[in-house]
């Protein structure tokens, strides 16, 4: 008998008797009750540091950190480690007054001072964070220590350990809400100074970390001394190993299981099983396929409306979404404020499509250069991106030849500017402000608009909207500047995501929100 039919016996035995017991087994071995603990399926974190960090609050990582302020499930922005703040007349600076019983993972409390450190060590060159630009930029001081020309973010002071001054540059009227991006929230100055301290961080969230196996699972605890009502379960565990998600969920391993295609439309028909388990919601988010503005032959506009025109979007969501999508008519999600869905965006029109190519100087799609789509995977190209290209192949006469990245390094890519001619993107809202998507990926110098689109009247337009009080003035802004964004085409619109998941009746209080929040803590389990 070898060892590894050995240790599958023990396993075995382990597990049944733990099962009579109430208890499940975590992949590690380790026996935890059931009857307070959420089990989810995860996939392996990029990183747990806030600073470099592309996800969003509702991971692991919101989960064991947090900021000064928060968004609830109805998408309202909350305090968090700030219990409250001060807004000056003129909009430039903000006081928050922290919470005097916040403390860290370790007992220590949580002063102005981490505040400071946390942000100034987000900005600082040698962090190289992707975010601390776009979500803290309006802070004085912040692109100085991006750029290397401070040491300090000159905008912040401590006036005591439990009060902060923050000094913005404008009176941006979304400031709030841009603190809600992990980028903003806290570490503690020792922690992240030793090795390896992601696989032991200190937090200040709902949940302490403990055990991060790679590829293998997440365990978070109850944090007994968070600032707020302490969390309503014991733990929750993310299983990163592989599975099939379905057989998971229908074998009570796991209590939640995004789904589509066939098992969604079982899961509508209200005589099926999964009927009451069933929540949607049309996310803010949209796939793109970006487009290199920055070198031919995507920087001529006529090209890039082109391949919009060129791509039959409602037929790509019913072969791939089962029709569980929308078609993109721009960059704003439906649902977003300001969102319209007046702008007719670029139906399908081949015809029209080689029109444009021709005006630009390409009569024959031959006459383009062979392009390359960027795309994350493992091997194989995926169906999608095969259908896409070999549209356009069809439709325009064009050459491409598909790159594949890996998966866990493809955004790391894209940020270094290795994007190719096109490449898969996409972007799904931090906060409920159209800001988020028009100012954040359109605007010349934002950090996140990859395709490097530039146009100085959507600049100046942005720039004016930041700062704009009247809520509806606000808005008609951006209705024109997306209108702008949508007749530049620096990318091509694809889709607007339906997201469907089955939850299992003995989760209590979960809500499927459209943009993702930290929630786990107010979640119970049923008895």
């Amino acid at each position: 008998m070898n060892r590894r039919w050995l240790w599958w016996l023990l396993a075995t035995a382990v597990l049944l008797m733990a099962c009579r017991l109430g208890e499940v087994v975590s992949r590690s071995g380790t026996a935890v009750s059931r009857n307070e603990t959420i089990n989810l399926l995860g996939s392996q974190p990029r990183t747990l540091d806030p600073a470099k960090t592309h996800g969003g609050p509702d991971s692991p990582l919101g989960h064991i950190f947090s900021g000064l302020v928060t968004l609830d499930t109805s998408l309202q922005v909350q305090p968090d480690l700030a219990a409250g703040w001060h807004v000056s007349e003129d909009g430039l600076v903000y006081t928050f007054y922290l919470r005097p019983n916040a403390v860290f993972h370790n007992g220590r409390p949580v002063t102005a001072q981490d505040v400071i450190f946390s942000w100034e060590r987000a900005a600082s060159p040698a962090t190289q964070s992707d975010t601390a630009q776009t979500y803290l930029g309006d802070i004085a001081g912040v692109d100085e220590m991006l750029a290397g020309t401070a040491d300090h973010i000159s905008g912040l002071r401590a006036i005591d350990d439990h009060t902060l001054e923050v000094r913005l540059t404008a009176p941006v009227v979304y400031f709030l809400a841009k603190l809600t991006y992990p980028v903003a929230f806290v570490v503690d100055k020792e922690n992240v100074s030793q090795p390896d301290w992601e696989h032991h961080p200190n937090g200040t969230g709902p949940f302490r970390l403990v055990r991060w196996q790679d590829d293998e699972e997440i365990i978070l605890e109850r944090n007994e001394a968070f600032y707020r009502t302490p969390a309503r379960v014991a733990r929750v565990v993310y299983n990163l190993g592989p599975g099939l998600p379905m057989t998971m969920y229908e074998n009570n391993e796991i209590d939640l299981v995004g789904i589509g295609g066939d098992t969604l439309a079982r899961a509508l028909d209200p005589n099926s099983e999964f009927y009451d388990e069933l929540q949607t919601t049309v996310t803010m988010c949209t796939t793109v396929i970006g487009l290199n503005n920055r070198i031919p032959p995507f920087d001529d506009v006529r090209v890039r409306q082109a391949f919009n025109y060129a791509l039959d979007k409602e037929r790509l969501i019913e072969t791939f979404d089962n029709g569980n999508a929308l078609p993109a008519r721009g960059p704003l999600p439906p649902g977003m404020p300001g969102y319209t869905g007046a702008h007719p965006g670029y139906p399908f029109d081949p015809e029209r499509a080689r029109a444009l190519l021709a005006e630009a100087g390409y009569e024959h799609g031959a006459d383009l250069p062979v392009l390359t789509y960027t795309t994350a995977g493992y091997g194989d190209v995926s169906e999608f991106v095969t259908a896409v290209v070999t549209m356009w192949q069809e439709n325009l006469g064009v050459t491409i030849h598909p790159v594949i990245l890996d998966p866990f390094t493809y955004l790391d890519e894209l940020y270094a500017g290795n994007i190719g001619n096109l490449y898969s993107g996409g972007w799904c809202a931090d906060y409920p402000d159209p800001s988020n998507f028009l100012d954040i990926l359109y605007h010349t110098d934002s950090t996140q608009n990859l395709p490097g689109y530039s146009n100085p009247l959507v600049d100046e337009q942005l720039e004016a909207a930041r700062v704009e009080q009247n809520v509806a003035r606000r808005l008609e802004m951006y209705a024109e500047i997306e209108r702008m964004v949508i007749e530049d085409a620096p990318v091509v619109f694809v889709r607007h995501g339906i997201t469907a998941v089955l939850v299992k009746p003995r989760l209590q209080n979960y809500i499927l929100t459209p943009i993702g929040v930290a929630q786990w803590h107010t979640v119970s389990l049923e008895k």
